[in-house]
């Protein structure tokens, strides 16, 4: 058999959790970059101390993990300490990533979406994915589900999705769209026609090759998914 990669994406509010449930429900193989995310800053791992050497315990939550909200707060505001988090988070996540990437491709899966919400801003990465998918909708209907889901007033929700890129420029590099703008069956039956044109697709990034050979050629990846992602 072979397998590919498909890049997963939207921007805040627009639904993406919608999506993976269903992906999930017809047993795709997800990996999704925001619990890794959580994962590889943990108490006592390599990331989380690092956090701590050069943001302060004034971060950390009283049971010794980091306070995603306070973190947040100082990465939205100051660009530079957002790249210094970058630096040290990115590694880990990309490492963690490849080994789930490894474990699908040596079980037979047909493709694996990798749910990244900043796929789109990276770039890099793209370019080792056979499809990306976008999770789309207008900009009223964003803003609102933002308003509603986070107690937001307008102008901070506005605030918070000016700092991505805009839904409707990811949209111009996806090769598929998912408009979530509707209801969620309307959202459902766009993912089931995605999934099947998936599973027909004769497309594939890699041949299926015996186990020792497909870990060698992913120790390469691992370094240039990291140059990539970092540079």
């Amino acid at each position: 058999s072979t397998m590919f990669l498909v890049g997963l994406s939207g921007g805040i509010a627009s639904g993406k959790s919608t999506v993976v449930a269903v992906l999930r429900e017809l047993g795709c193989a997800v990996i999704d970059a925001d619990v890794i995310a959580r994962q590889v800053v943990q108490p006592h791992s390599k990331a989380h101390q690092q956090i701590l050497q050069h943001f302060g315990t004034e971060i950390l939550l009283e049971n010794g993990e980091i306070n995603r909200e306070a973190l947040g707060n100082i990465i939205f505001s100051q660009p530079e300490k957002r790249r210094l988090l970058n630096s040290i988070t990115h590694p880990e996540i990309m490492k963690e990533m490849l080994k789930q990437v490894l474990k699908y491709f040596v079980l037979g899966y047909r493709y694996v979406i990798l749910d990244i919400p900043l796929l789109f801003e990276t770039r890099g990465l793209t370019r080792f994915m056979k499809y990306t998918v976008l999770v789309y909708c207008d900009p009223l209907t964003q803003l609102a589900r933002l308003m509603k889901r986070s107690g937001l007033g307008a102008a901070e929700a506005e605030a918070r999705i000016r700092s991505q890129l805009p839904l409707d420029e990811k949209r111009k590099w996806a090769t598929h769209t998912i408009d979530n703008s509707g209801d969620r069956e309307s959202t459902r039956r766009q993912v089931l026609r995605l999934h099947a044109r998936l599973e027909d697709s004769l497309d594939f990034l890699w041949a299926r090759l015996a186990v020792g050979t497909a870990v060698a050629g992913l120790g390469g990846l691992v370094f240039l998914l990291l140059r990539h992602f970092i540079s």
